[in-house]
């Protein structure tokens, strides 16, 4: 838990919450997977938590959410960082949390809405690995999240407050390694066009990853 230093807190250190290396789900070692570690990023209620989990299921993969990671170690709900904290502890949590989840390996990330529009985090996450965004349209959006409590849609017009957060944050989004559209498609339709763009994806990297000739001698 974190400590208070004055009148503002650090950002929590994470101990036994995510360990540095997660085991590989299998044994044998004879499941192919296009990759061992992929992160999801879109806007909140684009899907990234169901897809996620449905995503290392099909690989065989550790699962992190890493809101619900956030809030397990806090020992607090998001709303209640963000009223009792501020905004600007939460984005220090996010930040923590993704230094760690980026250390690990046989895993899916699944990234809060505002951690990928950040610079530190989205060059960490690119620089580990393949970042999977998912789309949805802003009335999807609000009809997946008006029951929620989210701190960023308490407004008059929450659906207003979507459209206006998503056309600040899409240039950020775009930088992500792999688009996927989630409206009106069930969950397994996405994760097996999920796992079909990550092996291009592997498949891509393998032929331009540069051959280095040994010297002769």
């Amino acid at each position: 838990m974190p400590e208070h230093a004055g009148p503002e807190r650090e950002p929590f250190t994470l101990t036994d919450g995510v360990s540095s290396r997660l085991s590989a789900m299998n044994g044998s070692g004879l499941i192919e997977r296009p990759v061992t570690w992929v992160a999801l990023a879109g806007f909140m209620g684009t899907g990234k938590s169901r897809i996620g989990w449905e995503l290392s299921r099909a690989l065989a993969l550790h699962f992190v959410d890493t809101d619900k990671l956030i809030t397990r170690v806090v020992g607090k709900s998001i709303p209640e960082v963000f009223a009792q904290e501020g905004e600007a502890y939460f984005r220090a949590c996010e930040a923590e949390v993704v230094r760690r989840v980026t250390r690990l390996d046989y895993a899916v990330i699944s990234l809060g809405g505002g951690t990928f529009i950040h610079e530190a985090n989205r060059r960490k996450l690119l620089e580990r690995g393949p970042v999977v965004v998912l789309w949805a349209s802003p009335e999807t959006v609000y009809q997946r999240t008006r029951h929620s409590d989210r701190p960023l849609l308490q407004s008059t017009d929450p659906l207003a407050r979507i459209r206006n957060l998503m056309m600040e944050r899409e240039e950020h989004y775009r930088q992500g390694t792999i688009h996927v559209h989630s409206d009106g498609r069930p969950a397994e339709e996405i994760v097996e066009e999920v796992i079909e763009r990550l092996w291009a994806w592997n498949s891509n990297q393998k032929e331009t990853k540069p051959v280095v000739e040994r010297a002769s001698d």
